[in-house]
């Protein structure tokens, strides 16, 4: 694994890890979040998602069985784990070490936390507002 280009700035980073990990929610799971914001402290990255349950997922939890989504959710991610840590060692040219994910439905947020072999280049956030699909 290389390191990425000394050209790239964190905010380019973090912005190609909240495309990408926006990318693959859409491509997997049919739709993903109207809000993404990526953050790189030390060794961390943090992806928070805003808005992106389905409109499958939102009846369920209108049904009353609000736990259930939850656990859709966690078994998603299970299955996406590989997918979403190959995408942040290709952008920060780091190894994966930890990946964790929660999903909150009131309000519904989503984050993804990966912890690197070393640290990223400084610290940043950036916030990215997604068009409605």
């Amino acid at each position: 694994m290389s390191e990425a280009p000394a050209s790239e700035t964190v905010g380019e980073m973090l912005a190609a890890i909240s495309t990408r990990i926006v990318g693959l929610l859409r491509e997997h799971y049919g739709r993903g979040p109207s809000r993404a914001k990526t953050y790189a402290m030390d060794d961390c990255i943090v992806c928070v998602l805003r808005n992106g349950f389905t409109a499958h997922e939102r009846t369920i939890v209108e049904s009353g069985d609000p736990a259930r989504v939850i656990e859709m959710r966690q078994d998603f991610q299970r299955l996406m784990e590989r997918q979403y840590r190959e995408a942040i060692e290709t952008i920060t040219g780091r190894k994966v070490v930890a990946f964790l994910s929660q999903a909150h439905l009131e309000p519904d947020i989503t984050l993804e936390i990966f912890f690197l072999d070393r640290p990223v280049n400084g610290a940043a956030a950036l916030d990215l507002n997604l068009p409605e699909e």
